[in-house]
């Protein structure tokens, strides 16, 4: 069995196929749920569940393998889609609507992936929040649930992460975080501080900012949830401090950036 060293645990489902694709593509889902990663393996190892992915989080940073890597899960309603993918539940400390996932989780996803990555050959993870990309794994290699079903998975909260979860991957495969355009020297960046609760013009600029990286936050200018993770992620894949307070330092970097 290909199975990621850092799974603790491994409860094998039946509800697997035998892979005919390149692993070349990673789709990120959320358990919907506060899901325990033996509780999780133990309902896909019931053949009545039809359904599995290739790994589980808990939201203590916990590892499951349900599906080892040679297979392909019964994941995202495609069966297209699955063939190519690494599938990840993630397991969720918050309710709908966002879905909201701890720190350790997003932490141990991204070491994940970044391990899936090294083993499987994909040396890049590249997100443009593109349905329309679906395949074109040279442009976009993430996709997610809610493209071929009516889903909210893997919910907002992870979903506007993408970006910022491929940056921070790509730092430990050692590539640039992102590959930016040429912006012209007169973009305006967001001004210190900027922190959870922060609101107005000064927030929907960082939000801005922020998309330029792939965040795909709502420019709202209420910096709330899932502002402060994109925020986190970002200074995490730029060697900062990843306290969600958008203060001098994370100002520097992001002129030094896009200024």
């Amino acid at each position: 069995m290909i199975v990621s060293s850092l799974a603790k645990v491994t409860i094998v489902s039946p509800n697997k196929s035998k892979r005919t694709s390149k692993i070349d593509t990673i789709s990120i889902h959320c358990m919907a749920c506060n899901g325990n990663i033996v509780a999780i393996g133990n309902s896909f190892a019931k053949p009545s569940k039809k359904a599995s992915s290739n790994y589980g989080i808990g939201s203590d940073g916990s590892i499951a393998c349900y599906v080892p890597e040679e297979y392909r899960s019964w994941c995202t309603s495609n069966s297209k889609n699955d063939d190519r993918a690494i599938t990840i539940e993630v397991a969720n400390d918050g309710g709908a609507p966002d879905w909201h996932v701890s720190p350790q989780a997003v932490e141990a996803l991204v070491t994940l992936l970044a391990d899936v990555c090294q083993r499987n050959g994909i040396k890049e993870l590249k997100w443009k929040a593109d349905k329309s990309l679906i395949g074109q794994v040279a442009v976009q290699n993430m996709t997610v649930h809610r493209w071929f079903k009516n889903k909210a998975c893997p919910g907002n909260y992870l979903y506007n992460l993408h970006g910022s979860i491929a940056q921070a991957v790509n730092q430990r495969l050692g590539v640039a975080p992102v590959q930016q355009p040429q912006y012209p020297a007169t973009m305006e960046i967001a001004v210190p501080t900027v922190k959870k609760g922060s609101k107005g013009a000064n927030a929907k600029l960082l939000q801005k900012n922020l998309n330029s990286f792939g965040c795909g936050l709502v420019e709202d200018g209420i910096f709330g949830k899932a502002s402060v993770a994109a925020l986190k992620a970002w200074q995490r894949a730029y060697g900062l401090s990843a306290d969600g307070i958008y203060g001098a330092k994370s100002a520097a970097k992001m002129k030094e950036l896009i200024g």
